[in-house]
């Protein structure tokens, strides 16, 4: 079984079953910036982003329960369709991976915030060994805690069509910090703009305008390269002329711009949740990240995937 059908029957589980006593657990302490996130928007920005990656890694590494109750509003609203909404079923998720998935890692490669929402990109292995999923996880700050969650996940190639992997950065520097906040709405405008051309409008020359010529690509079925991306999108175009791609959300940070969108590639299909990350540079587009999740028939909550 693949880590994506694994983690979905865990997450199935949580949704059919009555809840769970939860199982105590001795809550690692937050990292300082947790502890203390201080004052400025920058130091609430820094605390969304550890309080993000200590819920997840508490919940799917650790089955700790209180960082829950800790960090999470009770009322907390789900998008993802095998879960119903309220941080008791977060809470539950919890146990059962501790259960059935004892050396499960939750890889966090990216976290970027912005506003009140952070977007955490991730190789979530449950069974050691296996490559895994890939996911990004949104989450929409409240009074400090978690009040909503988006998500979306793919299971991870054996080989990919480009030579990369879905997680490595491979742009000039290779690091997986964000870069300085300053440049965060200046790039969040131009990545608009392009994903609008290039996607929205299906125009294919806003490559020429908004890619770099040093493009990476990690969708494990586009070749490397601006040529690559225009080959791969300009077959998919053809192949669905009444594609219709509706961004929801745009995050970013720094050189970090993450857009969450439904695509439909024809019309009375569910379509599919996707998330692509694109890495900005000098004005350019210079590397892509994506991961895609087709919309599901049934959901355990009313608030659709979007």
């Amino acid at each position: 079984m693949s880590a994506r059908r694994t983690l979905v029957a865990a997450l199935a589980a949580v949704a059919l079953a009555s809840p769970l006593v939860a199982v105590p657990a001795v809550a690692a302490a937050p990292s300082a910036s947790v502890q203390h996130a201080g004052h400025g928007d920058a130091a609430r920005l820094d605390h969304q982003k550890a309080v993000a990656v200590r819920v997840l890694k508490g919940v799917f590494e650790e089955g700790d329960t209180e960082v829950v109750d800790r960090y999470v509003r009770p009322d907390y609203i789900q998008h993802n369709p095998l879960a119903p909404d309220g941080a008791e079923t977060l809470k539950n998720l919890g146990t059962v991976i501790a259960q059935q998935f004892p050396d499960a890692k939750y890889d966090i490669k990216r976290v970027t915030s912005e506003g009140s929402m952070v977007l955490v990109h991730s190789n979530v292995v449950l069974v050691p060994g296996t490559r895994g999923t890939a996911v990004f996880d949104i989450f929409r700050f409240q009074g400090g805690k978690i009040a909503e969650h988006w998500d979306v996940g793919q299971n991870v190639p054996e080989t990919t069509a480009n030579g990369n992997d879905m997680f490595s950065t491979e742009s000039r520097p290779r690091t997986e910090q964000p870069g300085p906040r300053w440049l965060t709405a200046y790039n969040k405008k131009l990545v608009t703009r392009a994903f609008d051309q290039l996607l929205v409008d299906k125009d294919l020359s806003a490559i020429d305008k908004y890619w770099g010529p040093e493009y990476h690509q990690h969708n494990p079925n586009i070749a490397d390269g601006v040529e690559g991306v225009k080959v791969g999108l300009g077959a998919y175009f053809e192949q669905f002329p009444q594609l219709k791609v509706d961004p929801k959300r745009v995050i970013a940070e720094g050189d970090l711009v993450a857009v969450h969108s439904h695509y439909v590639n024809a019309p009375g299909e569910r379509g599919q949740a996707i998330i692509d990350l694109f890495r900005v540079r000098g004005g350019k587009i210079v590397e892509h990240w994506d991961v895609i999740q087709d919309v599901p028939e049934t959901s355990a909550n009313d608030n659709t995937m979007f």
